[in-house]
């Protein structure tokens, strides 16, 4: 079985984990209603996708 013969030092270990962090979800806003809103998704806001209501919203 492969064990390894030194300790792995934080610093080797933290500069391989330096790609493992979380990213920001993408936002752009709503051309109908101008809240942001994630992109290729209905708008939460007004309900419209690609200049058309998908979804009705309740008043």
């Amino acid at each position: 079985m492969a064990v390894p013969k030194h300790k792995t030092s934080k610093s080797r270990r933290d500069k391989r984990r330096t790609h493992w962090k979380l990213s920001a979800p993408a936002v752009v806003e709503c051309p109908q209603c101008h809240q942001p809103k994630r992109p290729h998704r209905v708008c939460p806001n007004c309900g419209y996708y690609d200049g058309r209501v998908a979804v009705q919203k309740e008043s």
